[in-house]
This record gives C-alpha cells, sequence and structure tokens, in this order.
C-alpha cells in the first residue's frame, strides 16, 4: 500500500513539474505600416487634346491613341487613362462608364459618387470611390460634353482585399482627383 502511495505521489509530483510552463498567449492583432512620400505633380502634356498633372513617382507607358498606363510600381498599382473623341454619341459613352463602374457593386460594400464641376475649362465628371472587395477602388470620368471624354480607374496588382490595399488605395485615389483638377483641353 505503501508503495501505491509512493508511485501515485510520484505521478503526481511528475506532472506537476511537467504541466507548470509559460502560458501561451496568441500573438495581438498587428497591422503593416505603411507610408508614403508626399506627393509632388509635374505638368504631363503631349499631342493629345489634354493636359494634366500626374504625381512624380509614377511613370507613363503605352501611349497609344491617347490612352495611358499611369503605374506606380512601389504600390503595384496602375492608374488607365483611355481618352475618346465625342461624335454625337456622349450618352453611350456616359452609360459605358457608368456601367464599368457598377459592375464592381457585386464585390463593393458601396459606391459614392462625387460629381465634378468646372465651368472655366469646361471639365465636367464623376469621381467614384468603390470601398469593399472590389477589383478597382476609384474611377472617374470627364468629358467636355462636345468633343473629348476620358476615363480612368486605378487596379491593384495584388488580391482585392480592401482592408491590404487600403493605404496605397487612399494615396491613389488622391492622385487621381488631382488629375481630374488640373486637366485641362488644348
Amino acid at each position: 500500500m505503501l508503495k501505491k502511495i509512493i508511485s501515485i505521489a510520484v505521478i503526481l509530483l511528475t506532472l506537476t513539474v511537467v504541466s507548470c510552463k509559460d502560458e501561451v498567449l496568441p500573438k495581438p492583432a498587428s497591422f503593416l505600416r505603411l507610408d508614403y512620400p508626399e506627393a509632388k505633380y509635374v505638368h504631363f502634356e503631349n499631342t493629345c487634346p489634354f493636359v494634366f498633372d500626374m504625381n512624380e513617382d509614377a511613370t507613363i507607358k503605352g501611349e497609344k491613341e491617347c490612352g495611358f498606363a499611369i503605374t506606380y510600381p512601389k504600390m503595384k498599382a496602375t492608374i488607365y487613362l483611355t481618352y475618346k473623341p465625342v461624335h454625337g454619341d456622349i450618352e453611350k459613352l456616359l452609360k459605358d462608364a457608368q456601367k464599368l463602374t457598377y459592375e464592381h457593386v457585386i464585390k463593393a460594400d458601396d459606391i459614392l459618387e462625387q460629381p465634378y464641376l468646372n465651368p472655366e475649362k469646361k471639365v465636367y465628371g464623376m469621381f467614384y470611390q468603390v470601398n469593399g472587395n472590389a477589383a478597382t477602388n476609384s474611377q472617374f470620368y470627364v468629358t467636355d460634353s462636345t468633343k473629348h471624354f476620358i476615363t480612368g480607374s486605378v487596379y491593384f496588382y495584388a488580391k482585392p482585399n480592401f482592408d491590404s490595399v487600403m493605404p496605397a488605395a487612399s494615396y491613389i485615389k488622391n492622385d487621381m482627383q488631382r488629375i481630374m483638377e488640373t486637366l485641362k483641353w488644348k
């Protein structure tokens, strides 16, 4: 009987010693901090019938028929600008631009519309901010209603997880608004 009591005591002592470890705690949630330099803008002009200011850290590629890809290599993002001349088809161009935006409604949580009017420069348009896990977070169109029509949209080369791309999306959204606000027709 004494052997049984000693054996049980040894087992309990062993279990007590083995089970005394540091308490395991889960790591707290953390977020990647992304800091981008303050945007500095340069004037862009070529043979196309419009000019605008763009971020000096971005590069323009694929200048074809006045359509551009403004790339942000550090953010793995591109703003696509498309120019179309208006030939009495302004309603069709407007519908196509709106359709492009609202195709993202399936993945979007919300789409905010911000009208843009600049009668002095004859630049009128709409800026769309698409919130949620959509493929594009910002889009816009501008026109003079008679001759010119431009659409712009940003795409990230990453899985569309809004929380992850939000800092870069916000940075580029400001650049897109700057393009709209500085755009002039020649």
